[in-house]
């Protein structure tokens, strides 16, 4: 048979890569990794939980956001603080399907050292699902695919415009290359962990082992093999965002990969190079927890009610969309109008909050500019 992708080479899945051209990028990877787990240390404990947090909140929602699926951040977050044990204000209730993703994730960052088995990935893939249907179609849950829908094609893009990047193995071969592949992921060898998260991504997405879930999946082995890599189970960058704002790109070069051949050096030095941008895009993400930690220093005695620290923290977090008005406030917190403007009032003699130029309706309020 006339070979068409990859996992039909007679040499597969003996990946190729030159170690000489990716070095650069390695290193910077590297050096960049150890800066940061030196920052995070200096933190001290209660801002690092606050930062993973952080970190995996987006984590979560870019990762969905790939697939085209968009997620609630305050139920993300609400879901993430509950399993973490974190006591934190203004938690919201949160869909069983956001938190199947999150138990997910955090299997897959804080057990980091916990070998990767078949049935783990079939939990995974569980909490993925939890009602049994990808939106409105029936999917096989907690099992490899099977041939019943015919040929796994890998695609892209709305119903109806979908683009077909490449076509996976057939479904009786999966046990055989997820047996494989597993035996490899967890054996320990010389192989550099950094490179090895990129040759796993990979592999993993050309077996497409699942009737859905592939990619977010295999964006959770690349945390946990990236957490292997540095020994930590907090993650402190967040790959699936990088890799949402190249969300073209990704699907290009993976396309292109599983055309080309066994020799995978360019999809690892995009790999790197994605890698570099989350872990430079880390630095606005630490800012904001150690603003948001020197605010609260400076205002430990401000007294302040709940609906009040709900909102402050929302507007410290940068999750505030749009303008915060009277209005606003009231249909945030579920108070009146009323009460609404007594907290802001309160607020703006403590000095926490300013009016912004316009005024009368249009009144909005904004955190003093120490702290924007």
């Amino acid at each position: 048979m006339r070979r068409i992708y990859i996992h039909q080479d007679t040499n597969w899945p003996n990946f190729t890569f030159d170690l000489i051209q990716l070095a650069p990028a390695l290193l910077k990877v590297k050096g960049m990794q150890g800066r940061l787990m030196g920052r995070m240390e200096s933190m001290g404990f209660e801002l690092r939980a606050v930062a993973f947090l952080n970190t995996l909140t987006q984590d979560i929602l870019k990762t969905t956001e790939i697939e085209g699926e968009f997620l609630d951040a305050d139920q993300v977050r609400s879901s993430l603080a509950r399993k973490l044990g974190m006591d934190l204000v203004g938690l919201v209730p949160s869909d069983r399907n956001v938190d199947g993703v999150v138990e997910m994730m955090l299997d897959a960052t804080t057990n980091y050292a916990s070998d990767l088995t078949e049935n783990r990935l079939f939990g995974w893939h569980a909490c993925l699902f939890p009602s049994g249907r990808s939106g409105m179609f029936k999917i096989q849950v907690g099992e490899w695919r099977s041939e019943e829908k015919g040929p796994m094609q890998v695609v892209s893009g709305p119903m109806g415009k979908e683009k077909i990047h490449f076509e996976a193995p057939s479904a009786e071969l999966v046990e055989l290359e997820m047996n494989r592949f597993l035996e490899w992921f967890n054996q320990n060898s010389e192989m550099d962990p950094v490179i090895k998260a990129g040759i796993a991504h990979v592999w993993f997405v050309t077996i497409h082992p699942f009737d859905d879930g592939n990619g977010r999946i295999a964006r959770a082995l690349t945390d946990l093999q990236l957490a292997r890599a540095e020994e930590s189970g907090q993650r402190f960058y967040s790959m699936s965002a990088a890799i949402r704002k190249r969300r073209n790109e990704y699907y290009e070069i993976l396309e292109r990969t599983q055309q080309g051949s066994l020799d995978i050096t360019p999809w690892l030095n995009w790999f790197l190079d994605c890698l570099l941008s989350a872990l430079n895009d880390t630095d606005h993400l630490i800012g904001g927890v150690l603003k948001k930690a020197k605010f609260w220093q400076v205002h430990t005695q401000t007294g302040m009610n709940e609906r009040q620290t709900f909102m402050i923290n929302k507007l410290l977090e940068g999750e505030f969309f749009g303008n915060l008005t009277s209005s606003k406030w009231a249909k945030m917190t579920k108070v009146s109008q009323d009460t609404a403007n007594r907290d802001i009032k309160d607020l703006l003699e403590q000095g926490v909050l300013v009016k912004g130029e316009a005024g009368g309706r249009s009144t909005v309020y904004k955190l003093p500019q120490l702290w924007v």
